[in-house]
């Protein structure tokens, strides 16, 4: 190849980079640039439901499967997000313009450690910014679901709301069967007896059934605390109604696990009645911080494909091993 035939190479090169370039910075400056330069003053867009003056409610919205997925920020805006919610909820218990929160709750749970840390937060924000939080249901606020809507001031939900579940799942393949069929040989080398519990190459030994019986009995044990602790309920009681099932919004209120029926708008009317509140205003916190939001969005749109491996892998990382769940699963 001789020297032109390089150069124009060189330059096309060069030309497909900028364009590249040109692309994602468009997209980036798209926006108002003027909303932007204000994003930082406003951690959280807020989104009016209800105009009024006086006093003012926050709705915070809990939607999906909770679960820490560390995917990097940049990445991950779709479906739940643990580590931005409990940004969120901490944020308005410290806003002094807040006087009440009403979380909106949709979920069929997930892991231990991340309700029992959404749990915490909520019973933070009563105690240390004395701040009233109300429970919505929607169509299902189950197992973990419940157990961070225990220590509510208020809990209500539709007469249709799956609830309840209460209760601790851990679960694991065994494939031992299918690789002796097939002539697959596992090779495990570990440093202790124990060290490849609930392993997917073999069946489960007794004492190791034990083990773990002990431990989700333990975790029961304190979803059980939980719900006797916020809902003053007799611990017989809450095991009694505990024991895995499902109830209907209806059937919970009958067995006081919830305080009322009713929906979002509803329950909004009830802690305005109940605070002596009728004027206020009632805003809605959406997404996260706007500009990361608005930055991830921009980079997914040109780096779609790459964004979905990496997430996926994420996922896979993440359900590499059996966990202990407050898990509701049809």
């Amino acid at each position: 190849m001789n020297k032109k035939r390089w150069f124009a190479l060189g330059i096309a090169v060069v030309l497909f980079a900028v364009s590249l370039g040109f692309r994602f910075m468009s997209s980036l400056f798209a926006a108002d640039v003027e909303s932007i330069m204000e994003m930082p003053q406003q951690k959280y867009k807020e989104e009016v439901v209800e105009k009024g003056t006086g006093n003012k409610i926050a709705v915070l919205e809990l939607d999906g499967v909770i679960q820490n997925i560390s995917t990097s920020s940049l990445l991950n805006t779709g479906g739940y997000n643990h580590e931005r919610f409990l940004d969120k909820l901490e944020h308005v218990g410290q806003d002094q313009s807040v006087d009440g929160i009403i979380l909106r709750v949709n979920t069929p749970g997930g892991g231990v450690v991340e309700s029992d840390e959404i749990h915490d937060q909520i019973v933070e924000v009563q105690e240390e910014y004395e701040k009233p939080v109300y429970i919505s249901m929607g169509n299902t606020a189950a197992s973990g679901g419940y157990y961070i809507s225990a220590p509510a001031d208020k809990i209500v939900a539709h007469p249709a709301t799956l609830t309840g579940s209460i209760g601790v799942i851990m679960e694991s393949f065994n494939f031992a069967e299918f690789a002796d069929k097939h002539g697959i040989k596992f090779n495990t080398i570990k440093s202790g007896e124990f060290k490849d519990i609930m392993s997917q190459s073999r069946e489960m030994t007794d004492e190791e059934h034990e083990i773990l019986q002990n431990m989700v009995d333990d975790m029961y044990a304190d979803f059980v605390n939980v719900i006797v602790e916020g809902r003053d309920m007799a611990e017989s009681r809450v095991r009694e109604l505990g024991d895995g099932r499902v109830y209907t919004g209806s059937q919970a209120a009958e067995n006081g696990l919830i305080d009322a029926l009713g929906s979002m708008e509803d329950t909004i009317s009830m802690m305005k009645k109940d605070f002596d509140w009728p004027s206020a205003k009632v805003v809605e916190y959406k997404g996260g911080p706007e500009w990361n939001q608005f930055l991830s969005g921009t980079v997914k749109s040109v780096f779609s494909q790459e964004t979905k491996l990496l997430d996926i892998q994420e996922l896979l990382r993440q359900s590499n091993g059996p966990r202990a769940m407050y898990l509701y699963s049809k």
